[in-house]
């Protein structure tokens, strides 16, 4: 049967705006536009000087022809009116004509030429279009608040037309998603319906969206749109075919219900006896870790009880008394209880954060993952966000904050990973994973010869309007960002084998930036920081 195939666009290249969702990325292209459009407003305003120019010309020449043509003889016979008509159209109409055909899109147009090279590409807006429906899904949004920009913790609303809408329908059937395709093309005729105005038709978008819907086994909703498209365009070829389609698989459907319902009326409906019910067996449903994920990034995870609660505190903490803290203890408070994790507050500066991310931005590239077979570091699509690696050698500031590290945890530095630096934009997540190596990965982490991941340290440096939890879909764990905080806990029990329990996941931001920068702790060196056990999981 037909469908409707969205040109192919020319391949374009590879460009990382959209995958990193850098918060610095978007915002050089916010001054990029900024600059572009005084450009822009420059170009209009020697247009109209040029203009003003032409019409003064015009309204002088206009006035005096007309003077002169009431008495021609008597108009020329001024000898200055004659010497002043050769002038004009010998000398002054030529000046006219080159003032006309002067461009003053110069200016403008080299400016554009120069910023174009650092333009989205094609797969930028694609990903672009694709986090914001990453968004929809994560956060159950429908597509009306979407478009209506009525999100959480938004300063500055941003509607979307007709033609956004059917720009994201059109990606997302480009990817096969034709449930996404059903939901921004019909938010686009909701808004045409509305009376807004638009450059887009009808006929176009029930196209897109009576086959989507089919493709979703609703045959009788995709011929009603069908027909709608074709009382507007009767000789729409397309339509007039999936019409025949739809009709002949619609009877095809209802014959085949009614030989079902005929036979269970001839053969009698077969009862299942107690017995045999009683030997099935009651299975219980297991909820997906990507529905984990998402119900915890909702806010929607399994909430402890009032007995595991009560055993949650929050304390002065000096780590055993050492000489840093001893006068100056920092508060400290439980976040969950298996695996332990606990939050620092107030454990870095906002001096601190900023000069962190003022070392970062230079830096910052798509984040990598250690690929689970070679070890070898690289980018991965679930992993979306820029990082970038910080030493302590290279500042100060960033020694004396691994220090603190070291003070408060009491683990070996040295053998620790350099500070990473993440900055997430809006639908920059990192979906569940483990921080260590587990025993089906031997080479995890050979290239450093540090061991494994003994424990993660991880900074928040900047709240989140919305969105942007750390959650833990295994045990229903959800950590929120809080600027100036920093939370910590164990990948490994003291006996060396991995907490999968610790698998963990960044969920999308929603709104706002999300800065964080953590430290990954190895387990050489804490030979007698942190001893051994006997006990697998002790």
């Amino acid at each position: 049967m037909a469908v409707p195939t969205p040109k192919p666009k020319p391949k374009q290249p590879q460009s990382y705006i959209w995958l990193c969702c850098s918060w610095e990325a978007m915002t050089d292209l916010l001054y990029t536009e900024k600059d572009l459009v005084t450009s822009l407003k420059d170009y209009i305003k020697a247009e109209e000087n040029k203009l003003e120019q032409v019409k003064r010309w015009a309204d002088k020449l206009d006035l005096l022809s007309a003077t002169a043509i009431l008495d021609p003889e008597g108009f020329l016979g001024h000898p200055v009116n004659a010497f002043k008509l050769m002038k004009r159209l010998n000398t002054e109409w030529g000046d006219l004509e080159s003032l006309v055909l002067s461009d003053t899109t110069d200016g403008f147009i080299s400016n554009l030429t120069i910023q174009r090279q650092h333009f989205p590409t094609d797969e930028d807006q694609t990903g672009a279009a694709k986090a914001l429906l990453r968004l929809q899904d994560t956060y159950r949004l429908d597509a009306n608040t979407i478009s209506t920009g009525d999100l959480p913790g938004v300063k500055h609303k941003s509607l979307m037309t007709v033609e956004d809408c059917y720009e994201l329908g059109k990606i997302a059937y480009s990817d096969v998603d034709y449930y996404h395709t059903e939901l921004w093309m019909a938010q686009a005729l909701k808004q045409l319906d509305r009376g807004e105005e638009s450059t887009m038709d009808r006929v176009t978008l029930l196209d897109y969206l009576s086959y989507s819907i089919y493709q979703q086994g609703d045959i009788e909703r995709a011929l009603e749109f069908t027909k709608q498209l074709l009382a507007l365009d009767p000789e729409h070829q397309r339509a007039n075919g999936n019409l025949k389609y739809f009709e002949f698989q619609l009877e095809k459907q209802k014959k085949a219900e009614e030989d079902i319902t005929q036979k269970e009326k001839e053969g009698g409906k077969k009862e299942t006896t107690k017995k045999e019910k009683s030997k099935k067996k009651v299975s219980i449903p297991q909820v997906p870790e990507r529905k984990k994920y998402e119900m915890l990034c909702r806010g929607e995870g399994i909430r402890m009880t009032p007995r595991r609660l009560s055993r949650l505190f929050c304390r002065y903490y000096d780590n055993h008394h050492n000489p840093m803290y001893v006068l100056a203890p920092v508060k400290q408070q439980d976040e969950w209880d298996h695996p332990y994790i606990v939050r620092f507050l107030d454990i870095i500066s906002d001096k601190e954060m900023e000069r962190v991310k003022q070392l970062a931005k230079p830096r910052l590239r798509r984040a990598t993952i250690s690929n689970p077979i070679t070890g070898v570091l690289e980018t991965a699509p679930y992993r979306i966000s820029k990082s970038a690696w910080l030493t302590g050698y290279e500042d100060p500031m960033i020694d004396k904050i691994n220090q603190r590290i070291e003070d408060l945890t009491g683990l070996e530095m040295d053998t620790a990973e350099e500070l990473q630096v993440a900055n997430y934009g809006v639908g920059g997540q990192y979906e569940p994973h483990f921080d260590f190596g587990r025993k089906d990965e031997p080479d995890a982490f050979k290239e450093l010869g540090t061991g494994n991941r003994i424990a993660t340290w991880l900074f928040y440096m900047s709240d989140v309007a919305a969105g942007g939890a750390t959650v833990f879909p295994d045990v229903g764990a959800a950590v929120y960002p809080q600027k100036g905080t920093a939370v910590f806990w164990y990948n490994l029990f003291p006996s060396g084998e991995g907490d999968y329990s610790t698998r963990h996941a960044a969920c999308p931001v929603l709104v706002g930036n999300k800065w964080v920068s953590n430290k990954w702790i190895h387990e050489r060196g804490q030979e007698w920081r942190r001893p051994c056990s006997l006990n697998e999981t002790d």
